[in-house]
């Protein structure tokens, strides 16, 4: 057991501003708004398996289907990316299918919301250099603070009001669209 404080909190951060629990909150609102109620405990339990699952998984898996993990990252890149415009200009990208509680609560919250490959990528990298056990604990605290927005986001939107959120979805749609250009041109130039 190499538990490491430092390593722990270092992850914990990296992981909760790629997973972006706060920039979450109007993606989630909006969701609940479209289909009523959002199981908490099961988007939160089915991406924590994800996570951990990619943890100790990951690399052999994509290396089985022949993606590098840079290449993983460029495409996730671009799922952050749209996902952004759709928060900045208030449009719809994604096609608007049949989605209910039970499978709202897996796609797209647990799956590419939470664990997402933003932070399925920061996962494999923080893999590296620290030890497993450090990033599994940083996982389940940020698992658990997704949970508490999950169960809380009506009473956060109700807080905020629908000014408040329009303006948190625009600021955080900006930051998240940083966040996929930073993926890109980190992962592109490796490829290459």
């Amino acid at each position: 057991m190499d538990l490491n404080i430092k390593e722990i909190f270092t992850a914990t951060m990296i992981l909760f501003a790629v997973i972006d629990i706060v920039g979450n909150i109007p993606i989630i609102i909006d969701l609940r708004t479209k289909v009523g109620n959002i199981q908490s405990e099961k988007a939160s339990i089915v991406a924590g398996i994800i996570m951990i699952a990619f943890l100790f998984l990951g690399a052999s898996i994509l290396n089985l289907i022949g993606i590098d993990i840079n290449s993983f990252a460029v495409a996730g890149s671009f799922i952050l990316f749209f996902l952004a415009l759709e928060m900045i200009l208030g449009v719809s990208i994604f096609k608007e299918d049949d989605t209910n509680a039970h499978t709202a609560s897996v796609f797209p919250i647990a799956f590419p919301l939470i664990a997402g490959p933003g932070s399925l990528t920061s996962i494999l990298s923080l893999r590296a250099e620290y030890a497993t056990v450090n990033i599994i604990i940083a996982i389940i605290i940020n698992i658990f603070f997704m949970y508490i927005v999950l169960k809380t986001s009506s009473k956060i939107e109700k807080l905020i009001g629908e000014n408040g959120i329009r303006i948190i979805r625009k600021i955080f749609g900006v930051i998240l669209l940083a966040i996929s250009v930073k993926l890109f041109a980190t992962n592109a130039k490796l490829l290459f």
